[in-house]
């Protein structure tokens, strides 16, 4: 015992001197280390297509959730591999200046950005979707004789 207890006291001060870090890897998640640029860069490598923002806020209305969902059918029945698609809550936005840079100011707004060479050419937005779902068909409609005319399909 009186020899262990010497061993176990020099293995502990020699922890101590050497300090133990711990690294945290992220696998496929974001990594706060990461600017939001380099995880979107990563996640979304193809910035030379068109880009489908639907934009949030912190208040969203009765009706948000409903027509995000119809929203995000849309994208994903006719134009899943021709646009990029984000769902952001702008008020959370620290690096990007959204509200400044689309005008952002209603609880749902969707914004069609043209990209030609990773470069935006220009945008419209699209407000009071919320105010059209009572017809999923014709909100349906509606919504992708839009984006077909702003990215002329």
């Amino acid at each position: 015992m009186k020899k262990i207890l010497p061993a176990l006291c020099a293995g502990i001060a020699a922890l101590s001197v050497a300090p133990v870090r711990a690294a945290l890897v992220y696998d496929g998640e974001y990594n706060p280390d990461q600017t939001m640029q380099e995880y979107f860069d990563a996640a979304y490598y193809n910035y030379s297509k068109p880009i489908i923002f639907v934009f949030f806020n912190n208040e969203p209305c009765y009706d948000c959730a409903e027509t995000v969902a119809l929203i995000e059918q849309v994208y994903n029945q006719n134009y899943k591999n021709l646009y990029s698609f984000f769902i952001i809550n702008y008020q959370n936005d620290q690096e990007y200046n959204f509200i400044g840079n689309y005008n952002l100011s209603r609880p749902l707004e969707v914004v069609l950005q043209n990209v030609e060479d990773g470069q935006a050419l220009g945008y419209r937005k699209l407000e009071n979707l919320q105010n059209m779902i009572s017809d999923p068909l014709s909100f349906s409609d509606y919504l992708t004789e839009e984006i077909n005319s702003f990215f002329a399909n």
